[in-house]
């Protein structure tokens, strides 16, 4: 919620034992700090930031005037309360990305192969492979069959135009003998 609060001002609104609580939660030191101890976090976070978030809420009904005092009075304002519900609602989200990155780094690793393997045939299923040609024989350079089509001539015209050569030079001939 909102923006993110500075360690001093969280150490001035907070008890010594919840800073303490929240104080692994922080950057460098919340990376030292083992998943099963993060696990443990969540929950007391959860729980501080819950009863800030009533304590705030019921704050607000009785400056309003909609609620009477519950017990004896809790210290500070409703103002104070959703500072203090915003600090533990940060640390809170601080321990849940930091399991999340760990949860998938583990699942990272513990799948690797796996993770690789199904890559690869995502992969491979892109491309069509076809079986290498392997060798072949040298046979120098191979025909390549005319795509015109062929022309199919009877047979009683083959060699007419040659005739008709021959008939006209007769011609010829005979006017000039």
């Amino acid at each position: 919620m909102g923006m993110s609060v500075a360690c001093k001002f969280e150490r001035s609104i907070l008890s010594h034992e919840e800073y303490e609580a929240i104080r692994l939660t922080h950057h460098p030191a919340i990376y030292s700090v083992e998943v099963s101890e993060l696990e443990a976090m969540r929950p007391r976070l959860r729980k501080m930031r819950d009863k800030e978030r009533t304590v705030g809420r019921q704050k607000q009904r009785e400056s309003r005037g909609k609620a009477e005092a519950r017990g004896t009075s809790f210290p500070g304002t409703a103002k104070h309360a959703s500072e203090r519900k915003q600090v533990f609602a940060a640390a809170l989200k601080r321990v849940n990305t930091e399991l999340k990155l760990q949860h998938n780094l583990a699942a990272r690793t513990a799948n690797v192969e796996a993770a690789r393997k199904a890559l690869a045939l995502h992969r491979a299923a892109n491309f069509t492979t076809r079986p290498p040609a392997g060798a072949t024989a040298g046979d120098g350079m191979a025909s390549k069959p005319s795509e015109r089509r062929r022309k199919i001539i009877a047979g009683a015209k083959i060699g007419r135009i040659s005739q008709a050569t021959k008939v006209a030079q007769a011609v010829r001939d005979a006017r000039g003998a």
